[in-house]
């Protein structure tokens, strides 16, 4: 029974970790959405995203906003700021490294148990 629970419990992290990007309202989930529909957008056109578009959005899905750059957006948003604009503005953001909070990947940790006492199997 501790070994199916300590399986569950690494699934669960699994399927969790990282991507978290917030309410429907956020800044970070309306920008991610909005430069995702805007690099689709230009894909097959004369005038494909930049190269850094990408990995712009690829950090916000991953990372946490920095303070500034989600006042930054936020202010933006509410602007009625386009999505080439947007999309400038995230890639400066990016090159300056004032939009996420980049950390160097830590490996998971297996979790441990502390204790297994009252885990019992119950029978028919």
């Amino acid at each position: 029974m501790v070994k199916q629970g300590v399986q569950h419990i690494v699934e669960e992290q699994a399927q969790s970790s990282g991507g978290q990007l917030g309410s429907p309202s956020s800044e970070r989930r309306r920008t991610d959405e909005r430069l995702k529909w805007y690099a689709t957008s230009l894909e097959g056109t004369l005038f494909p995203p930049s190269l850094e578009l990408p990995n712009a959005i690829d950090d916000i899905y991953h990372y946490e906003l920095r303070e500034t750059a989600r006042d930054t957006l936020k202010r933006q948003l509410r602007s009625g700021i386009d999505s080439e604009q947007l999309a400038q503005l995230v890639v400066t953001l990016r090159a300056e490294d004032r939009q996420c909070l980049v950390q160097d990947e830590v490996e998971p940790q297996e979790p441990q148990i502390i204790c297994s006492l009252g885990l019992f199997e119950v029978g028919d």
